[in-house]
C-alpha cells in the first residue's frame, strides 16, 4: 500500500518526533505523541515504533513510566534540523499540539498528592498560575480511597475549589 503523506524517510520521522515533543511542555503519554506524529498520513506504526526508539536510545528522548519527553540534547538537534519539515506538516502538527499544550501546562500548576501515616492518609493540593504557588493545603483522610477521590477531583476542577475556598473566606 502506497503511503500518502510528505514523510516517509526514517529521519524525517525523527525529526517530526522531536519537532512535537520541543513544543509540548511536559511528559506526553505514547497514545497522544502517536496521534500527533501520524497528522502527515504517511508515516506507518512500525516506522514510527523504531525511530521513537532509537531516539530513546540516542538519548534524544527521555522515556518514563507516563511517556515521552524531549531531553536537552534532543531540543538542540531538533532546533537545528525541524525547518526542513515540510510547512504543511508542520502547521498540521501545530494545529494537533495546541490542545495537548494547554492541557500539560494546566496539569503542571496543579499537584495532588497523598501519603500514608499513622494518623491515617494525608493529601496534597496546590496550584500555581504559572508565575507562583497561589494555594496549597494538607488535608487528613479517613483513608487511601477517600485520598484518590478529592485527588481525582481536584486535578478536574481545581480552578472551581480554588474559587469557593476564596468566597467562603471573604464572606
Amino acid at each position: 500500500m502506497d503511503n500518502f503523506g510528505f514523510i516517509h524517510e526514517k529521519l524525517d520521522i525523527k525529526i517530526l518526533i522531536l519537532f512535537v515533543l520541543r513544543r509540548l511542555p511536559g511528559t506526553v503519554d505514547p497514545e497522544t505523541l502517536l496521534e500527533i506524529c501520524q497528522c502527515d498520513g504517511g508515516i506507518g506504526y512500525f516506522d514510527y515504533s523504531d525511530c521513537l526508539s532509537e531516539l530513546v536510545d540516542t538519548g534524544h528522548i527521555e522515556e518514563n513510566e507516563d511517556g515521552y519527553r524531549i531531553t536537552e540534547k534532543g531540543a538542540r538537534n531538533a532546533d537545528t534540523v525541524e525547518s526542513s519539515l515540510p510547512y504543511s506538516v508542520r502547521v498540521k502538527a501545530m494545529h494537533l499540539i495546541a490542545p495537548v499544550e494547554e492541557r500539560l501546562r494546566r496539569e503542571a500548576m496543579i499537584v495532588a498528592r497523598h501519603e500514608d501515616n499513622e494518623h491515617g492518609c494525608t493529601v496534597e493540593l496546590a496550584m500555581s498560575d504559572g508565575k507562583g504557588e497561589i494555594a496549597h493545603m494538607r488535608l487528613l483522610c479517613t483513608g487511601e480511597e477517600q485520598a484518590k477521590q478529592i485527588e481525582k477531583r481536584f486535578r478536574k476542577n481545581a480552578e472551581g475549589y480554588y474559587q469557593k475556598i476564596m468566597e467562603l473566606l471573604t464572606e
